[in-house]
């Protein structure tokens, strides 16, 4: 195994401040292949203002456990959430986005919340982790993705203005921005669009985060449907620490829009 694998997932999945990174060093979920593949889906036709969904109404359709297959889901605790306060940017343009990869909250929602969902191990990957070749049992051991689920729920027109403001700024920002999370340093270094559908309308991009010198990709989904976005921040550790890229939460994020429609 390369000397730095193991570092480079330390650093990348529990010495940064990324919410989601510091509750990754517990489990994940895993990227489904379907929606992968570079391309951009345009944005949805006008569509007709839906009612916003209260606090309650978004509980009842936030995941729970059982909903997503070979993964664990849990309520959010006070730990796993970031704070829009906390977040600042050195290009303004890139404050949008920032928020959303963060979980941190886009624009004025009337409601929110937010779930962690975790995958489990591959079963096909356990007779690999005592594998001589030892970066083959790193990335057996570790091949886990944790994704941070967030429903927001938005008056007239917010939900289709939230998404075409993360549009606009994922464009603006793609060669990256300075990122400081409750006075922990990182940089965005780059944001690619992902191909994905689902929903009234969605997006989706890979984000490569740098820290200690060290980069590890996420991935950003973002889905809504009638007045209710749900966005999904995914991070792979096998992913971290051998920089290689990793499949979009697609198993996570049909099963929450299941329960939207």
């Amino acid at each position: 195994m390369r000397p730095t694998v193991i570092r480079r997932a330390a650093v990348a999945a529990c010495a940064a401040s990324l919410a989601l990174v510091a509750t990754a060093c517990g489990s994940s979920d895993s990227g489904s292949g379907g929606a992968d593949g570079k391309g951009k889906e345009g944005a949805a036709a006008e569509p007709a203002v839906a009612k916003a969904l209260t606090a309650a109404e978004l509980d009842k359709v936030a995941l729970v456990q059982g909903d997503v297959k070979g993964h664990k889901v849990s309520k959010a605790g006070k730990d796993d959430a970031v704070a829009a306060s906390a977040v600042t940017v050195d290009n303004k343009a890139c404050d949008t986005f920032a928020d959303a990869l963060l979980g941190a909250g886009v624009g004025k929602p009337v409601a929110a919340n937010q779930r962690k969902v975790v995958s489990e191990p591959k079963k096909d990957q356990k007779g690999k982790q005592d594998s001589a070749d030892a970066e083959e049992a790193f990335i057996a051991a570790f091949d886990i993705t944790t994704t941070m689920t967030s429903l927001s729920s938005y008056d007239g027109k917010g939900a289709q203005d939230t998404i075409d403001g993360l549009r606009t700024a994922a464009t603006a920002c793609s060669g990256g921005f300075g990122l400081t999370v409750a006075g922990d340093k990182q940089k965005v270094v780059k944001i690619e669009e992902e191909k994905i559908s689902g929903g009234e309308d969605a997006a989706a991009w890979t984000v490569t985060v740098e820290q200690g010198g060290e980069k590890a990709p996420f991935k950003l989904v973002v889905v809504r449907q009638g007045a209710t976005i749900a966005s999904f921040t995914s991070l792979n550790l096998a992913a971290s620490g051998t920089g290689k890229d990793f499949g979009l939460p697609t198993a996570v994020v049909d099963a929450q829009l299941a329960k939207l429609v």
